[in-house]
């Protein structure tokens, strides 16, 4: 009987630890909980959201890749105000696929990983807008498939996980059948959302919402050639000079750090270029939590302790820094570290008035691609316990 009571102790034990973190959080009775207050409880480090765009680069899709370059900033912009079920704020990880391009080797199924999960919002950035288009064949499961064994989707269950799929022609196509890329994804915990560039009616007689369904995605249709508007705002012109300030408060270090230095600058200018909404949009990811550069910027790589002054070679350090004492160099970066929060802030407050005159002035929807990504993120995250602030 002794024993008996040792092994159940244990098991609920087990039962405990295995709810206590984790976007899946559920509420547990406190005589349970009183049994485990000896027990060492290792929380996950991270939580992650991950999230793998498919799009298709054939010909006729440059009106999709027009609205994925535009719209990726209202992605972030959604997860940074996520929290999970244990108040763990998620990180965001995204990779980027084309296939349905001549371009693209034939005996690759005309697919290119061009961007494995990346936290690197600018190397994201940068990479959807390399992309161009060409005629192609367009092998819907095959793409899924190789997403799937490429990417490092991970093993924690609290995880949220999804595929966005987008494309024109027949789901159907190419050896590969989509239902054994589905059931694939499924076993893994892997949500595919299927979006049909095209009429609703075609897409499902294309099985493109099949597609979806499988998996207990959603499947959505929309007008890829429809213009992305932008609503100006008495801010937006405020958001972007502050956005020229906030680069000013980085320290580039080691060999990366010029090169990404100048690739920050680049993705603004690529921003800029398609309109002033997407400037302000990135603008405020910049000012998230989720734009951290602790790889080349000295004030995100000492605030993540991911290395430290005294580490750094004087050949490694900017140049307004090299012959600087370590107790100077530290006094540096905390003025840059205050400067930079004071800014973002300013852009968040400034935000919080342009959505508000925003909400007040849209006479009509914003982009399809947008509504399409963040609808199926909503109701999927919703899912797994996470909520928003």
């Amino acid at each position: 009987m002794k024993h008996l009571k040792h092994l159940f102790g244990i098991a609920l034990m087990i039962m405990a630890t295995g709810t206590l973190y984790g976007c899946n959080l559920k509420a547990h009775h406190p005589e349970t909980a009183s049994l485990v207050t000896t027990a060492v409880v290792e929380k996950p480090a991270k939580q992650y959201v991950k999230i793998a765009l498919l799009l298709d680069t054939s010909n006729s899709m440059d009106g999709l890749i027009n609205q994925a370059k535009a719209q990726l900033w209202d992605i972030v912009n959604e997860f940074t105000h996520a929290r999970c079920g244990n108040e763990t704020r998620p990180l965001l990880q995204i990779a980027l696929y084309e296939y349905g391009n001549d371009n693209l080797a034939s005996s690759e199924g005309y697919i290119r990983q061009v961007l494995g999960f990346s936290e690197d919002l600018d190397e994201i950035s940068e990479k959807l807008f390399s992309l161009t288009t060409n005629g192609g064949e367009e092998f819907c499961g095959e793409v899924i498939q190789t997403s799937l064994k490429q990417l490092e989707w991970g093993k924690n269950a609290d995880d949220l996980k999804m595929i966005f799929i987008a494309g024109n022609e027949p789901f159907t196509q190419g050896k590969l059948n989509y239902k054994d890329a589905a059931h694939n994804a499924k076993e893994n915990d892997v949500v595919v959302n299927t979006i049909f560039c095209g009429n609703y009616e075609q897409g499902i007689s294309t099985e493109w919402k099949n597609g979806a369904t499988l998996t207990g995605g959603e499947y959505m249709a929309i007008d890829h050639n429809r213009q992305v508007v932008h609503i100006e705002t008495p801010y937006d012109d405020v958001i972007i000079q502050l956005n020229s300030k906030l680069n000013k408060t980085y320290i580039s270090y080691g060999y990366l750090g010029a090169q990404k230095e100048a690739a920050q600058v680049a993705q603004d200018m690529k921003a800029n270029e398609m309109n002033k909404g997407v400037a302000v949009k990135r603008s405020v990811s910049k000012s998230s939590r989720l734009y951290k550069n602790s790889k080349w910027d000295l004030v995100d790589a000492i605030e993540e302790d991911e290395m430290e002054v005294s580490e750094i070679a004087v050949e490694d350090l900017p140049k307004e820094l090299q012959g600087k004492s370590e107790k100077e160099i530290k006094e540096y970066v905390e003025d840059k570290k205050e400067e930079r929060e004071k800014i973002q802030k300013q852009i968040q407050d400034l935000n919080i008035k342009r959505e508000a005159y925003i909400a007040k002035n849209q006479k009509e929807e914003t982009g399809e691609l947008e509504n399409a990504l963040l609808s199926a993120i909503k109701n999927q995250a919703a899912k797994k316990n996470y909520k928003w602030d």
